[in-house]
């Protein structure tokens, strides 16, 4: 079956820019439109749900490589529900009552299963939370053009790359190839100019998924931490704007426009695809690190991480300093 690999990844391809392109030419038809707000980083109504083709790259290779039902199934669930969110209006907390049971389905599925050491309900919540938190974390990030297909192809292309050095040649690096494909398939309809927007159907789907073949991939809680750092820009930004808003007071359910990479396309007036391309840049570095010093001990890898979380929290600190003092 692997023989035929190469045909996955091209379809994966197509398939990738073919969602976008089905949602560009029909997305007005269908009520698939993104509209400008107080928090946007666009200022003109743009169609969205470009990464239903990403769910489809994803949905064939897991058939085609015969991933077992109780895994691709609930990520399926959540991406076509996401897709229902960029058409509908869903509440916030019914999408995470419904993302936390296809996590809690799908991790319980692999701790029974036996496929990695998952053991006791209160280790199964933990990572529910970690899957569904990094899944809306994608999501609160793909706010400027390119971003989160960018991200996308980096992080997932580590991903195989991590798996094959350790386990040879599993199905979730042939999957996760696949998926970094997808997104490169999609990624000229989005960025220098959007012409459409993934959409929570792409990015919710890319976190859950990411998190969840962590988690079955993951051997150690050393292993857990390298992997999880493929996706570094967005967990930094992520974290250290929460830190940010709950020293403001603020209410981390409100809608906002203080992520660095926000600030730097809106406060500062940076091309997104600028800084797209330098978030992408930053995964490759810190990936590239992981792999490289992870010869040389658990220890080094974690202080390699620490170094650049303080780089990260420095510079996005003065950037922030600096808008404040200008404004």
């Amino acid at each position: 079956m692997y023989k035929y690999n190469y045909l996955v990844y091209v379809l994966a391809i197509i398939l990738g820019g073919a969602g976008a392109w089905l949602i560009k030419c029909c997305g007005y038809r269908f009520g698939l439109i993104d509209y400008p707000d107080e928090r946007s980083s666009h200022s003109s109504a743009t169609p969205k749900g470009g990464g239903i083709g990403i769910l489809a790259a994803f949905v064939f290779t897991s058939l085609f490589l015969r991933i077992p039902l109780y895994f691709w199934l609930p990520a399926t669930f959540i991406g076509l529900l996401s897709f229902g969110v960029d058409r509908l209006d869903f509440s916030a907390a019914l999408r995470l009552v419904l993302q936390f049971f296809a996590a809690v389905t799908l991790l319980a599925a692999i701790n029974q299963l036996h496929l990695n050491k998952i053991n006791g309900l209160l280790l199964i919540t933990t990572l529910a939370v970690f899957a569904v938190g990094t899944a809306n974390l994608y999501n609160f990030m793909d706010g400027i053009n390119g971003i989160a297909a960018v991200t996308g192809i980096v992080g997932f292309g580590f991903l195989a790359l991590s798996i094959f050095l350790s386990d040879s040649f599993s199905s979730f690096a042939v999957l996760s190839i696949s998926i970094s494909l997808s997104c490169f398939g999609f990624l000229p309809f989005n960025m220098p100019k959007a012409k459409v927007f993934m959409g929570d159907v792409g990015s919710v789907l890319l976190g859950f998924v990411f998190a969840v073949v962590v988690v079955a991939v993951t051997k150690n809680f050393f292993d857990f931490v390298s992997f999880t750092s493929f996706l570094f820009p967005f967990y930094a930004d992520e974290l250290t704007t929460m830190a940010v808003r709950i020293r403001d007071g603020e209410n981390l359910l409100r809608p906002h426009r203080r992520h660095l990479y926000q600030i730097l396309a809106n406060e500062k007036g940076i091309s997104h695809w600028k800084i797209s391309l330098g978030y992408g840049l930053s995964q490759l570095v810190v990936g590239a690190s992981t792999l490289l010093v992870k010869r040389y001990g658990n220890v080094i890898v974690l202080l390699v991480l620490v170094s650049y979380c303080v780089v990260f929290i420095v510079a996005s600190s003065n950037i922030r300093k600096n808008m404040t003092s200008l404004a």
